[in-house]
């Protein structure tokens, strides 16, 4: 029997064209990355296969983040391959620190409900849940509507933005250093959120490349 499992494209960023003899050309580049993002998302929505789609997902914890980085993180984040840097990333920080992104996300759920419904189930946020929650979303860009999943996906970041803003206030008096970084980086992952949103509309009107 063939095997019907797909094949992930070969991650090859700057620095395995490299390998290969000489510089890379920005151009061949950046084909490469919108190319392979392509590649990705329809060997995953090609297949039936559970276990297929979970590799799919699992990507960063086979080939590393630096490799997704180095394919996918200087593409525009209103691009395929933006989105999906985006989505492996944030999924990668929850995986990682997941502790921290609970509480953000603790704190957020309740300034945040509309986000907090459109992102998914996880109650409570315990940090195995929010695992779950982005390997769920994950999966919904190869199994379902690609734009449901970025829109969850910018749902969450919403929610941790209300978190890390509700957290900035509460400590801002004992420790205006802490809430200057939380402030500063809920205002970039804010900016994360409409992106992916952005990257959802194009996906419905074809125009995601």
């Amino acid at each position: 029997m063939p095997d019907r499992r797909p094949r992930r494209p070969t991650l090859l960023g700057k620095a395995a064209l490299e390998s290969l003899g000489g510089s890379p050309d920005p151009a061949e580049l950046a084909e490469a990355a919108h190319a392979t993002a392509f590649l990705l998302v329809e060997s995953g929505r090609a297949t039936d296969d559970p276990a297929a789609r979970a590799r799919l997902v699992s990507l960063v914890d086979d080939v590393g983040l630096d490799t997704v980085a180095d394919m996918w993180a200087q593409r525009p984040a209103r691009s395929l391959p933006g989105a999906l840097w985006r989505l492996y990333a944030l999924r990668e920080w929850v995986r990682t620190d997941a502790v921290r992104a609970a509480a953000d996300f603790a704190a957020g759920r309740g300034a945040a409900p509309v986000p907090h419904v459109v992102a998914g189930a996880a109650d409570p946020p315990t940090p195995e849940a929010l695992r779950v929650l982005l390997d769920e979303v994950l999966h919904g860009v190869f199994a379902g509507d690609l734009a449901v999943a970025l829109e969850r996906a910018g749902a969450f970041c919403r929610v941790v933005v209300a978190g890390r803003v509700r957290r900035a206030d509460d400590v801002e008096a004992g420790d205006p250093l802490e809430a200057a970084a939380l402030t500063h980086s809920s205002a970039s992952l804010h900016d994360t959120a409409d992106d992916l949103e952005a990257a959802a509309a194009l996906w419905r009107t074809s125009d995601l490349v």
